[in-house]
Parts: structure tokens; C-alpha cells; sequence
């Protein structure tokens, strides 16, 4: 069972129960420097943190996500494909609030663009 970063969506990942115990074994008995991934969603945020902060803006990785969605959905990708696969929203209507409204400026690109 995995946990998104939010903590309100479950769902199931199915692996053989070999590769599972193998893994829980190999990471049991490594040590904390040696782990691949020895950080949590506390420690990304003060990466990111600090990042932004170098570069002169107050950025989260909740930001960071908003614009990766955004972006894939002006570079073309269906709104369904973004809720589902990169947002992993439940309702669609809860993507179309979290990316925003669009410009009217925005509107009438995507329509030439559509009809030239």
C-alpha cells in the first residue's frame, strides 16, 4: 500500500512477495548514509527551499508540482492525462481548479491555433 505526499490517497501496488522481502532485507541492514532516497518530504521542502531562495523566490514543491501541471497541460497534454496520471486527482474538477483560469489572451492562441 503506498501513501501520496498529501496523505489522503491510498492505492495498491502489487509486487511478488520475493522481490518485497529481498528489498525490505537489503534496505534493513544498510546503513542510513548509504540509502538512495535517505530523505523525506521535510528535507525535499528545505531543498527546494533553499533552492528558490538562492535564485530570489519563495517556492515549495507544491509549486513546483502546480507548474509541471500546468506546463504539460499548455504543452498539449489532455486534462485527463494530467489529473490522473500526474496529479493523481480523483475528480477532474479538482484539476481544473488547481490549474488555474485561463487568460483570454491564452483562449484565443489556443483557438487559432486549433483552426489554422
Amino acid at each position: 500500500m503506498t501513501q501520496d505526499t498529501e496523505g489522503q490517497k491510498q492505492s495498491t501496488k502489487r509486487f511478488k512477495y520475493t522481490l518485497l522481502k529481498t528489498l525490505f532485507n537489503f534496505i534493513k541492514n544498510m546503513a542510513s548514509e548509504e540509502r538512495i532516497f535517505s530523505i523525506g518530504y521535510t528535507g525535499a521542502r528545505q531543498i527546494v527551499k533553499r533552492a528558490g531562495r538562492k535564485i530570489g523566490l519563495e517556492i515549495s514543491p507544491h509549486d513546483l508540482r502546480r507548474h509541471a501541471a500546468t506546463y504539460a497541460s499548455r504543452a498539449g497534454a489532455p486534462i485527463e492525462i494530467v489529473s490522473k496520471v500526474l496529479l493523481r486527482h480523483a475528480n477532474l474538477s479538482t484539476t481544473q481548479r488547481y490549474l488555474g483560469k485561463v487568460s483570454d489572451t491564452e483562449a484565443s492562441r489556443w483557438v487559432e491555433n486549433i483552426f489554422s
